[in-house]
């Protein structure tokens, strides 16, 4: 990967439906010479594919909180994955240090919706048991690049 990809890379961040043409007037290059770089791009994994960000506050999802996951016994990340990747409301996980074996950010309607959707991953075999925060107000929301 060299700069002219990095270039490219930053702004299929910033907007992900920009055109070849677009990007290329940015960096300095003609439209099909972005297209070879960006399937070059997608080719090599560099880039895993193109999303809509949805507000969540647009599908009433506005109850936020984070869950600790306590699994019984050990569990593979893949297995914790298949586990959450069921329960729609699980918008991130990660595995963590700590006595947590996961933390999962959770969006819900409602503190009632936030519950169920806890109740279901409590159900899946592995879990052993849960602890969550509701967050009560964003202080710092940084897009990631």
């Amino acid at each position: 990967m060299d700069d002219l990809d990095r270039s490219i890379l930053t702004c299929l961040q910033r907007d992900a439906r920009a055109t070849f043409a677009e990007v290329g007037a940015e960096v300095s290059l003609s439209a099909p010479a972005v297209k070879r770089r960006v399937d070059r791009l997608v080719a090599s994994g560099a880039i895993r594919g193109f999303t809509a960000l949805v507000d969540p506050a647009v599908l009433g999802w506005q109850t936020e909180a984070y869950v600790e996951i306590y699994c019984k016994g050990t569990v593979s990340p893949a297995e914790l994955r298949r586990t959450l990747a069921d329960v729609p409301e699980v918008v991130g996980a990660c595995t963590v240090s700590g006595s947590a074996d996961a933390l999962v950010h959770v969006l819900a309607s409602d503190v009632r919706h936030l519950e169920q959707a806890m109740e279901r991953i409590r159900e899946e075999p592995n879990v052993d048991h849960t602890e969550s925060v509701i967050v009560l107000s964003r202080l710092i929301d940084r897009p990631r690049s």
